[in-house]
């Protein structure tokens, strides 16, 4: 059987299987996730690994594939991606921790952000919680959970390793 006919094959059911795991794991684009499975399945396909093997255990496979792509991945996608920042009620550190993470965050502050939400957003990677800089600024949390969310609109799938 030839790669093609095996893509012909697996290709719906191995975008439902990305479209799950990018359920789960937000971090992650869909297209991405199939695109990883793709170049593993062509990896093994290459190595003869395929042959003779059935659809489900071609698909159990890239499930098992993806699964630890994601696993592998996802402490650097933590501490990079500034989507997740917003996920905690404090901010985390790390993105300051790493080159591009203070790049993108002093680009954040330098472009687009009112000087409330510069404030804020520093606040937030000092570790205080929302209430925290409610009470510091005067504010309901209620204000500061939407101010949150405008620089999290603004900025929130911006930065990705």
């Amino acid at each position: 059987m030839c790669f093609e006919e095996i893509l012909v094959k697996i290709t719906p059911e191995l975008k439902k299987i990305t479209h799950k795991l990018n359920g789960h794991f937000t971090f992650f684009d869909e297209d991405d996730l199939f695109q990883e499975a793709l170049i593993n399945l062509w990896e093994n396909f290459k190595k003869g690994k395929l042959q003779n093997k059935t659809k489900s255990y071609i698909l159990q496979g890239c499930y098992f594939h993806l699964k630890n792509y994601i696993r592998k991945n996802k402490k650097n996608l933590d501490l990079c991606s500034f989507d997740n920042i917003f996920e905690e009620e404090t901010m985390p550190v790390e993105p300051e921790n790493s080159l591009e993470g203070k790049i993108f965050l002093e680009t954040i502050r330098k472009n687009g952000l009112t000087s409330r939400e510069k404030y804020i957003l520093t606040l937030f990677l000092e570790g205080f919680t929302v209430r925290e800089i409610g009470e510091k600024l005067g504010l309901s949390h209620v204000s500061v959970i939407k101010i949150k969310n405008k620089i999290k609109n603004k900025y929130g799938h911006g930065y990705q390793k």
